[in-house]
């Protein structure tokens, strides 16, 4: 049991620390992007372009969004509506958890499912951008793609890990792994 506990606080911080070191990561290309587009307008007033800083920007956003989502889920900044779940014990608060943490691993599962169709498409078809960068789209498609299935990984060990705890009757830590943050309780 004491060993099962250990195990599941170091699969817990593991996948904390793999999300906050992507966040970082995607924080960078981000930054990368907005320094592009400065670049670009910075050199148009002086008559010259880069080219594609538009293009490039959008494949950053849709590879930043995917990416993202696992690190906002595992420092718990998804929004919920918690009116009900505050007004629950612990027991009924863990159930609205779990129910919560389940019902975002299927859509999560669900679109990166989605996904895959549509970056196997393109692969199959060798499909460019129209644009002037002609840009294979299986690579942005694939950082896109990536993103998501790592969403629905993180979300599907975070509703086995929660189950877990559920059965260890560990309340107090899987509310820390999965539970809603109120704007009430961080107030006080």
């Amino acid at each position: 049991m004491a060993e099962t506990k250990i195990v599941t606080q170091k699969l817990i911080a593991a996948i904390r620390r793999t999300n906050r070191i992507i966040a970082l990561l995607v924080g960078l290309v981000l930054m990368g992007s907005v320094a592009l587009i400065i670049a670009e307008i910075l050199l148009r007033e002086i008559g010259i372009s880069l080219g594609g800083s538009e293009e490039i920007s959008g494949y950053v956003m849709a590879g930043v969004a995917s990416w993202g989502l696992s690190f906002a889920l595992t420092e718990l900044a998804h929004v919920r509506i918690d009116l009900i779940r505050l007004k629950l014990q612990e027991r009924g608060k863990a159930f609205l958890d779990l129910l919560s943490i389940v019902a975002l691993a299927g859509v999560a599962s669900v679109v990166a499912i989605q996904c895959w169709p549509v970056l196997s498409k393109t692969i199959q078809r060798g499909s460019t951008a129209n644009t002037p960068l002609e840009t294979p789209l299986w690579i942005p498609q694939a950082i896109w793609f990536s993103g998501w299935l790592w969403f629905a990984v993180c979300s599907c060990a975070l509703v086995v890990l929660t189950l877990i705890l559920l059965m260890r009757r560990d309340l107090e830590q899987a509310d820390t792994l999965v539970g809603a943050r109120s704007e009430l309780e961080l107030e006080a």
